[in-house]
Formats: structure tokens, C-alpha cells, sequence
């Protein structure tokens, strides 16, 4: 083959590669990794209690279980954030916060993840049905999350509670920092009110489970 041919592949070549390259996205670059600074804060008016209980946690869809920091740029879109991951998933994130503020709080005799193998008079179920930033056709998005939450009572298997969670945070702009602020502060206004609903749900059922029967 004469030195000009060989020119002309060579070039079709790379330009072939530059094309791929670019549909493909470019180099790929090392991603940052984020966790949303948490805050516990207890409620002086919870109830003491003298029961145990043990978190587990779940997710609706499996991009919640991931590590992308979902994000939905129009109605029923969804993307992840590119060159940004959770260092945490999004369930993990929430049972954390709840299970942390529930610690702080000093109002139960003893609180774990179910993971410990703790045998604990109450379970709480914590289901992610929603953890991502959502536009809204809006310029700026939000943090929206929705989190179920069961209590069970472990020893006859009853469901003595149930309450759906949710909440949407404005970001301050549509920096990832700043998204990963606004779920932080979403984590911190939602994890008081499923940590007080636990312990105020659980309290109750002892309550009347121990409440002495009347006979006329």
C-alpha cells in the first residue's frame, strides 16, 4: 500500500474514533461522591418508652437502591445526575436519619438496625417511594421524597401503624451541592416526624394492649 492510502485510513480512522468518543460521551471522569449533612432533632414531647425497635429499610424502584443521584428534568423523565453519586443509597440515607434521631432522642430503651440481630419488640419499615430532584417545569429543582412507614409489632406479626411521608425542599440553585443540601435538609424536617410517629404509635398500642378490661 502506498504511503497515501495509508494516510487516508488512518485518518478515516481517527475521525471514526472521535465520532464514537463523542456519542459515547467522552472520557469518563471520576465521580464525586456526596452525603447530605444530617442534624438530629428530638421532641421533648415524645413519649419515654420501655420497648425496643429495629429498622429495616426497602425501596420502591431499583434506581432507588442505586447510587445516582436521580434526577427528573421534565414530568415523568428520569435521569441521574452525571459525575455525581451518593456515598450512601437513598434508603440508607433515610434509615440513618431516622434511626439516628430516634438515638439522639433518649426517649426508647433500645433502637437498631434489624441488620444487628437485635430481637426487638417493634420493627419499623421504611419504604423510599420517591428521593429525587424534580423540576417541576420549574428553573431550579426541589428535592422531593415520600417515604412509607409501617410499625410492626414483632411477636404476633400485627401492622399497628401505617403513614405515608413526604416533602418537597427548593434547591437554592441547580448546582449538585446544592441539590445535596436540599435533601439534607429535607432528611432533617421529615426524620423528626417518622421518629415521633413511631414512638407515639408504638406507645399506644402498649398502652391499650396492658389497659385493664372493665367488667360491669
Amino acid at each position: 500500500m502506498s504511503r497515501l492510502p495509508r494516510l487516508v485510513a488512518a485518518s478515516l480512522a481517527i475521525s471514526l474514533l472521535c465520532a464514537c468518543s463523542s456519542l459515547i460521551g467522552g472520557p469518563k471522569e471520576t465521580p464525586k461522591l456526596y452525603a447530605p449533612a444530617l442534624h438530629p432533632q428530638a421532641d421533648a414531647a415524645w413519649p419515654q418508652v420501655a420497648w425496643s425497635l429495629a429498622t429495616t429499610r426497602s425501596s420502591s424502584m431499583p434506581i432507588l437502591e442505586g447510587p445516582g443521584i436521580v434526577v427528573s428534568p421534565a414530568p415523568g423523565e428520569l435521569q441521574v445526575y452525571r459525575g455525581a453519586l451518593w456515598a450512601r443509597s437513598p434508603s440508607e440515607l433515610v434509615e440513618d436519619s431516622v434511626l439516628r434521631t430516634l438515638e439522639a432522642s433518649g426517649k426508647i430503651a433500645a433502637v437498631a438496625r434489624q441488620s444487628s440481630g437485635m430481637d426487638a419488640d417493634y420493627r419499623l419499615l421504611l419504604e423510599v417511594r420517591e428521593f429525587r430532584a424534580d423540576y417541576a417545569g420549574g428553573a431550579v429543582p426541589s428535592a422531593s421524597l415520600d417515604i412509607n412507614a409501617k410499625l410492626l409489632h414483632t411477636s404476633d406479626l400485627l401492622i399497628v401503624g401505617s403513614r405515608s411521608f413526604q416533602l418537597t425542599q427548593p434547591a437554592s440553585d441547580t448546582e449538585v451541592a446544592s441539590v445535596v443540601s436540599a435533601f439534607g435538609q429535607a432528611l432533617d424536617t421529615l426524620a423528626p416526624q417518622i421518629a415521633g410517629w413511631a414512638l407515639t404509635t408504638g406507645q399506644a398500642h402498649e398502652q391499650a394492649a396492658h389497659r385493664p378490661i372493665t367488667r360491669r
